[in-house]
């Protein structure tokens, strides 16, 4: 199938490639009209110019003029970053800008997740992916993972963009919802003509996690110049990297030291003298006794993890491996001098892989494969009225075990890593389809129109293996010998559905034919689909004394579904796993926007300029109804290269469709107390009142003298997650201020005269956040706070069971609700200077800062719960900056990148019996420096060399029991650089 698509793209790439050799003259690329750049406009007068033809719409505003400007802090990603970056992915260098906070998804911490596995994603200002909206040319692009609205950035050809805008704030008046963090604009070049091809490979200092990529891009005019062409073919392919292959992370530490001595300074320090008590060999409790086996294979009584545990950490991984394939294309073509018809079309296919440790299997607790009271597995069965033993059963553990369910048969509990099943390994096929189709042009001399119709789709198969079928591992358990002599299954209705006994005692023990009658792969197929129509009309509507009064209106529709399918096992929750429902849900919205533009006074004293924008949107959605939103904002310039900028605005994110349909998904929550544990008839208040109320509980007390929860009450604590169709949308505001300096135009020249300096504040506060209540907390609000709503969550026993005391909690459900907070401000600061030089042969040198510093950061799950601050801890470090420096001439480029992350702390943790405050444990600063350089012959080629992490900076230890720990990976792996030192090498040629 890989093949049959290569030869597929590749034929396409050729028969259009040689449409364009025979309509261009193959002339030097060229760079299209752009938005105007504020921050992070190109620096290098060797790259090539932007050429302005008439009005553009900028990022951050709808209105199609000249010299308009966004009033909202923009930082552009130039193709000179992206070039000098070596990236292969556009996640890799958007992650640089310190704007951005930890992905939620990436090569590095999806390898343990059921979906999303190789995803990429971008979440400004650590708000969430969801608020963060990625659009390309200002429309918007199907999600990549079900039920969310999140892009995946691998479906992003590089050799495309002209420049990416990442606007801060909210601005849902312009673009719709999901714009409450702000906006990625993927802006595509839109003139190219001639061809660009590009080949690299990299490797870490190490020798693993290969790198690969080769690119090709073709563009021409044609029909004498009235059309564009250009295409783009793509392919790369990231490698594996597996835990064993870094020193660090080859040995499995179950705790970190200090929460063995409680001494935070031990922070980071691996406690490695321990491992998973799910062995290969088994773990048996028979009769209050543990039993396993020796690594020689004898039978022994005791276990200890340090000497008969599973090293996970030699079978885990650090980062996916992620393969792609890419064909892009964007045409233009102007059916008269004042309508041009425009076409974009992008497939894009992604495979990626995961690999994790074997599956371990318990007869008790969560997961457990026997429901029996306590997981108790029988070793013998009733044939005829007559217990025939297990014949697996060795004697030591037989005659050591008791009858614990009152049954009157022998029983006993296990834990074990069924190694015999190999790895658990997932393989997930990504495929993305988008085009956009539409027409363009310019009406009533000053006003430019156009009409657009969007489609994608993405759709994603995923296979998994390493589970196990429940119920045929229940019938293999149950073991006899028949009167040949021969074990079999007990169950005769087993036997002729082919069960295969299944002996679970020592390594290595489970046979091939066993193990193909237990196994339980997985599947999931995933399919989202997003319309979206709209129709854009701006200009200048009369010229004021100050310039032009600017206006654009518009409307849109938009339609998106999404389904989920998971196989007939997973629905049910018998492949040793919770149950996973499947999910269906569609939602379309009616939107019509308008947004102003006055300029108020200009060229006078102290006012060059000084203009006054506004915007709103209705939105009519299927789901929330009618939602309002709208910003006002302005810029003042008092002098010539000094201009002061502030915006405030009203956002909205509505319910996506998995908040608003996710079917219930069963859980197993641990650390639940029960607050009604102790409770007598007598005891006075609101909570020993609510109690009582509750006639299982009130029997309870009745027997007992007060309310006893055994520990098997405890662990049969279940609830459920779901999505509420009920949800309404999230509420935010946002304000920004800053000022911007172009000291050329400010007058200050020679080294001076090519710098720019911005600094902006922002303020974002979200309200009616989306999210699911604690259950600890769901218990408090219902038994202390008399909530009838979160009473409603939570399910009693009315009576006693076989397992479990009367009144015990049987569910603590977590539907989504709104209520939550997200609170962030900060400080953002952009700084660009170039100069030419005459010591590099009449080159130029040039730098670029961006820093950032948070001063707050927190959310409030519901009202009255405790304020989560995510301000100074990892992830969301209150300084952090990115600055590069080059110098270039026509021979050659070299490029410096630094990337500083500031020290950090640890939420509060509790480890071991300590607690430890939220600033008593800290991460150190970090500091990544990059290079590349670029060797020039002529025009036509290129030939380049570059390192990554060249100090080789380690990531810090951030080990098991850290919530920001990703697993395999002993680090917070989305924050941190996990490979090291690396390498690459690439040629470019051009014609």
């Amino acid at each position: 199938m890989k093949k049959a698509i290569t030869r597929r793209l590749l034929g396409t790439t050729l028969f259009v490639g040689s449409a364009l050799i025979a309509t261009s003259a193959f002339a030097q690329t060229t760079t299209p009209p752009t938005p105007v750049q504020e921050e992070g406009r190109s620096t290098d007068p060797n790259a090539p110019a932007p050429q302005s033809t008439g009005d553009v719409i900028v990022t951050g505003s709808r209105i199609a003029s000249p010299n308009i400007t966004s009033v909202a802090p923009i930082q552009s990603t130039t193709v000179e970053q992206i070039t000098d970056s070596g990236i292969t992915n556009i996640q890799e260098l958007l992650l640089e800008n310190p704007a951005f906070g930890a992905p939620s998804l990436s090569r590095t911490n999806t390898a343990f997740l059921t979906s999303g596995t190789g995803v990429a994603s971008v979440d400004l200002r650590n708000l969430g992916t969801s608020r963060t909206l990625v659009l390309i040319n200002g429309r918007r692009v199907v999600s990549g993972v079900a039920g969310s609205a999140t892009v995946d950035l691998n479906v992003i050809p590089q050799a495309f963009i002209q420049q990416i805008d990442t606007l801060t704030g909210g601005s849902s008046s312009l673009y719709g919802s999901d714009a409450v963090a702000g906006v990625v604009n993927i802006i595509y070049k839109d003139n190219f003509q001639g061809i660009e091809a590009n080949a690299q490979y990299g490797i870490t200092q190490r020798g693993d996690t290969p790198n690969y990529q080769a690119n090709i891009t073709a563009g021409g005019n044609f029909a004498d110049d009235r059309g564009n062409m250009m295409i783009h073919f793509g392919y790369s392919n990231e490698g594996q990297l597996l835990s064993r292959e870094r020193k660090n992370t080859q040995v499995d530490d179950l705790d970190t030291f200090w929460g063995v001595t409680g001494d935070p300074k031990d922070y980071g320090i691996p406690s490695e003298n321990r491992f998973s008590g799910f062995a290969p060999q088994g773990r048996f409790t028979a009769g209050g006794r543990n039993f396993t086996y020796s690594p020689s294979g004898v039978l022994q009584e005791g276990f200890s993890s340090s000497v008969n545990g599973f090293n996970r950490q030699n079978f885990r991984t650090i980062a996916v491996p992620v393969e792609r394939y890419l064909f892009a294309a964007r045409g233009r073509y102007d059916i008269s001098d004042n309508v041009r018809l425009i076409t974009e079309g992008t497939y894009n296919s992604t495979r990626a892989a995961r690999e994790i440790e074997p599956f371990p299997l318990a007869s008790n607790g969560v997961g457990g494969i026997f429901p029996g009271v306590g997981g108790a597995v029988p070793l013998q069965t009733n044939v005829n009225g007559v217990l025939v033993r297990n014949p697996f059963v060795p004697d030591a553990i037989f005659n050591a075990a008791t009858d614990t369910n009152g049954d009157g048969i022998r029983d006993i509990q296990f834990a074990r890593r069924i190694n015999e099943f190999g790895t658990r390994n997932g393989s997930t096929t990504r495929d993305f389809y988008r085009f956009v189709v539409g027409l363009e042009g310019n009406v009533f001399n000053d006003f430019r129109w156009d009409v657009s119709y969007n489609f994608g789709r993405t759709t994603e198969t995923q296979q998994s293996n390493g589970q196990v079928n429940v119920l045929n591992f229940r019938n293999a358990l149950s073991a006899i010998t028949d009167s040949t002599g021969a074990i079999v299954c007990a169950d005769a209705n087993a036997r002729a559905q082919g069960c295969v006994p299944i002996n679970i005692y020592g390594a290595g023990s489970i046979s091939p034919a066993a193990v193909r009658y237990i196994a339980a792969d997985q599947t999931l197929q995933t399919r989202i689909t997003q319309q979206q129509l709209q129709a854009n009309l701006s200009g200048t509507l009369v010229d004021l004394p100050a310039g032009g009064l600017g206006v654009a209106v518009g409307a849109e529709y938009r339609r998106e579904s999404s389904n989920e399918n998971n196989d007939a096992l997973t629905n049910a929750g018998l492949n040793a796993g919770n149950a996973l429902p499947d999910t269906f849900g569609a939602f379309d919205v009616k939107e019509v926007y308008g947004e102003i533009n006055v300029p108020l006074l200009a060229d006078t004293t102290l006012f060059q300029q000084l203009n006054l924008r506004a915007a709103g949107r209705i939105s009519d959605y299927s789901t929330v109804g009618t939602i309002y939103t709208w910003n006002v904002g302005g810029d003042w310039a008092p002098v010539n290269g000094l201009r002061l900028r502030s915006t405030y605005a009203r956002s909205v994110r509505a319910p996506n469709i998995g908040e608003l349909f996710q079917g219930p998904a069963q859980t197993f929550p641990t650390g639940i107390i029960d607050p009604c544990i102790g409770v007598t008839a007598t005891t006075a208040g609101t909570l020993a009142a609510n109690c009582r109320a509750a006639p299982g509980v009130a029997a309870n007390i009745a027997a007992n003298g007060r309310f006893v929860a055994t520990q098997l009450d405890t662990q049969g604590i279940s609830g459920f997650n779901s999505g509420n169709p009920n949800l309404r949308e999230e509420k935010s505001r946002s304000f920004t201020a800053g000022a911007v300096l172009t000291a050329g135009e400010f007058g200050l020249g020679g080294l001076f005269s090519r710098l720019s300096l911005s600094v902006d504040y922002f303020n974002i506060k979200i309200d009616n956040t989306i999210t699911a209540a604690p259950r600890a907390f769901t218990l408090t609000q219902c038994y202390e706070q008399n909530s009838a709503a979160s009473c409603a969550l939570i399910t009693r026993r009315p009576t006693a069971t076989a397992n479990n005391s009367a009144g015990s909690i049987e569910f603590i459900n977590a539907p989504g609700i709104n209520g939550g907070e997200l609170f962030t401000d900060g400080i953002d600061a952009v700084l660009n200077w170039s100069t030419p030089v005459s010591f590099v042969g009449g080159g130029t040198i040039g730098t670029r800062v961006s820093y950032t510093h948070l001063f707050r950061g927190y959310q409030v799950p519901l009202p009255g719960a405790d304020r989560d601050n995510f301000a100074g801890e990892i992830g969301g470090a209150k300084d952090r900056f990115t600055a590069s420096a080059f110098v270039s001439n026509n021979d050659f480029r070299l490029n410096f990148t630094g990337t500083f992350i500031g020290k950090s702390y640890e939420d509060d943790l509790s480890l071991a019996g300590y607690d430890v405050g939220r600033f008593d444990v800290s991460v150190p600063s970090r500091f990544y420096l990059d290079t590349q350089l670029t060797i020039r012959a002529g025009r036509t080629f290129e030939f380049y060399v570059g390192a990554d992490n060249v100090l080789d900076t380690r990531a810090p230890n951030i080990l098991s029991g850290s919530p920001f720990n990703v697993t395999g990976t002993d680090t917070a792996a989305g924050v941190y650089d996990v490979f090291g030192r690396r390498f690459y090498s690439g040629a470019r040629l051009r014609f």
